[in-house]
């Protein structure tokens, strides 16, 4: 018994739309957008009544994707909550990227909140941290050659 890789993260949205333009413009791919309702999907998440959108989001060369999902059904009542770089749970995502610079210029010129400039790790990386639509936080990390 192994494992073989992570296949996917989801994401819950509100607004799909501007979560898939985000993840676009750091240089992901939409591999496929689609609808799903009814009890198969409510059974699936633990909700009843349960009508999502989804948009999958990949790199051009891999197969890990990034699967983004809009609720139409239940609505979440308590909307989005901002979270902390030290709140419990999953709090970023990491992506090993090329040309940080003219990613974080071209996120900069959308009005991405960018949490610091672009640092040096040590001689291996240089790293900077971004948080997107509905507070999602993304690591990038350019690999020094």
């Amino acid at each position: 018994m192994k494992i073989k890789r992570i296949d996917h993260v989801a994401i819950v949205v509100n607004d799909l739309s501007a979560a898939k333009a985000f993840f676009h413009d750091i240089g992901l791919e939409v591999k496929g957008e689609w609808e799903a309702e009814g009890d198969l999907m409510g059974y699936a998440v633990g909700l009843k009544d349960t009508k999502v959108g989804c948009v999958g989001l990949g790199t051009p060369d891999g197969p890990t994707w990034i699967e983004l999902i809009k609720f139409y059904s239940p609505l979440d009542e308590k909307d989005i909550q901002q979270t902390f770089a030290n709140t419990l749970g999953i709090r970023h995502l990491a992506f090993t990227v090329e040309n940080i610079e003219a990613i974080v210029a071209k996120l900069k010129g959308k009005g991405t909140e960018i949490f610091s400039e672009i640092q040096q790790y040590e001689d291996s990386y240089k790293l900077c941290y971004v948080r997107g639509p509905e507070g999602i936080i993304l690591e990038l990390a350019e690999e020094i050659q």
